[in-house]
């Protein structure tokens, strides 16, 4: 399992900007990342475990740069912690399985999905296409596309 591999192992298999932002809690530049401005169907998973996260039906464009979701597939999937670096307060959010930082929680998001931002680097996640989530075993993530 991803979540007890060995941080030389997992330096080799993820780029150093994935290393980066899932192992020591960095952030990618504003506006870089490859799913900020990306809206085809299918899931984001954890990089590093495979985790299920957030549902490009939950994905809307929050203009901050970062990929923004108004709320994780499974709440269960996802932890926060009050985050005090740089003189702010701010909620971190990790996955549960292998404790990847993924990025941050916020209330200003749209009122009508429930007023949440979660504000998610693009490098501590992969892509599923929804018309690949059967073949590489996310079969149960079908409906959300149906």
């Amino acid at each position: 399992m991803a979540s007890q591999e060995n941080q030389a192992d997992l330096k080799k298999r993820l780029t150093a900007e994935q290393f980066a932002v899932t192992q020591h809690a960095a952030t990618e530049a504003a506006f870089t990342g490859e799913y900020d401005q990306f809206y085809e169907p299918g899931i984001y998973v954890d990089v590093v475990s495979g985790q299920p996260l957030f549902s490009s039906t939950d994905k809307y464009d929050a203009g901050c740069g970062w990929p923004s979701f108004s709320k994780p597939i499974d709440a269960a999937n996802v932890k926060e912690n009050t985050d005090h670096s740089f003189g702010m307060v701010r909620q971190e959010v990790r996955s549960t399985d292998a404790a990847s930082h993924l990025g941050h929680v916020f209330n200003d998001g749209p009122a009508e999905t429930g007023g949440l931002r979660y504000c998610i680097n693009s490098a501590a996640l992969k892509f599923i296409p929804a018309n690949e989530l059967d073949a590489k075993g996310y079969h149960d993530f079908e409906q959300l596309f149906k």
